[in-house]
């Protein structure tokens, strides 16, 4: 257990122990490399330490109160770093004129990840208000011309792509799409276009170049570039490269992430400059 005073010491503290594991030394080498306006490192690698993933989620709620403002709409993406997100979002007051939205359809994984469930829990967290969209993540041309003729989806997919803030996880590319039953042809395309990330259901090279995209029914690259903040939190020494092909894209505002990924990140660009 820990009291009220002993938590708001601990969070007084954060600046002291980043300096001395160097955090903050990486911190401000990723936000001038990539030109971000925020970076956020927590100790450790989430990829084998549930502790380190649950302080990714924690770093993800500070950035995105910070970022808020009210009657913001906010549009999220799925995945199990957002939900961690969301399951630990608190707000002091509740934010009543605030919306959150999925950014895109359902992924057919596991709803406690779907984009839908983590803007409900985030708004019921939050006292803040929701939109579901209920339609499959990835649709054929044909099938998603029909949808947008429906009034009721038209009016979701505006409110989404009026978002001001967007968060998102990033994800390997090939990993994102087998998960997503691409078929066997266009991974072997994708892999030699040389797909690394995964993102808002695009895929980037190592540049930060869009090798791939399918139709969505949610936010499209478009809304993306025009959206005011843009918050990408993932992390783990296997999401390294990942995460730096999106950062590269050069479209997000703020990056939270851990130490290990970080590294990771930071041991390419040496050897890119050497």
């Amino acid at each position: 257990r820990i009291s009220d005073s002993g938590r708001r010491l601990l969070e007084d503290m954060e600046p002291f122990y980043k300096e001395m594991f160097g955090l903050t030394e990486l911190e401000q080498r990723l936000r001038k490399y990539f030109g971000l306006k925020h970076v956020w490192i927590v100790p450790g690698d989430s990829d084998s330490s549930v502790h380190t993933k649950r302080e990714l989620g924690k770093a993800g709620c500070a950035a995105l109160r910070k970022m808020m403002n009210k009657d913001d709409v906010v549009a999220v993406t799925g995945g199990s770093t957002l939900a961690s997100v969301a399951n630990q979002l608190t707000t002091q007051t509740p934010l009543k004129g605030n919306w959150f939205v999925p950014a895109r359809g359902g992924l057919g994984e596991s709803l406690d990840y779907q984009a839908n469930t983590i803007a409900s829990t985030m708004a019921k967290r939050t006292g803040a208000q929701y939109r579901l969209l209920h339609v499959p993540d990835h649709l054929g041309e044909e099938a998603y011309l029909t949808l947008m003729q429906e009034p009721n989806i038209r009016e979701i997919v505006d409110v989404i792509r009026s978002a001001r803030i967007v968060i998102h996880g990033i994800g390997d590319a090939m990993v994102m799409a087998r998960r997503r039953r691409v078929n066997e042809e266009v991974i072997a395309a994708m892999t030699t276009e040389g797909a690394l990330a995964e993102s808002f259901g695009y895929y980037f090279d190592r540049v930060g170049a869009v090798v791939h995209k399918m139709p969505t029914a949610g936010l499209r690259l478009e809304d993306i570039m025009e959206t005011e903040v843009v918050i990408a939190i993932a992390g783990g020494s296997s999401k390294g490269e990942a995460i730096a092909a999106v950062m590269r894209f050069g479209h997000d505002d703020i990056l939270v992430t851990d130490e290990a990924a970080a590294l990771v990140i930071v041991a390419m660009l040496d050897e890119e400059q050497q």
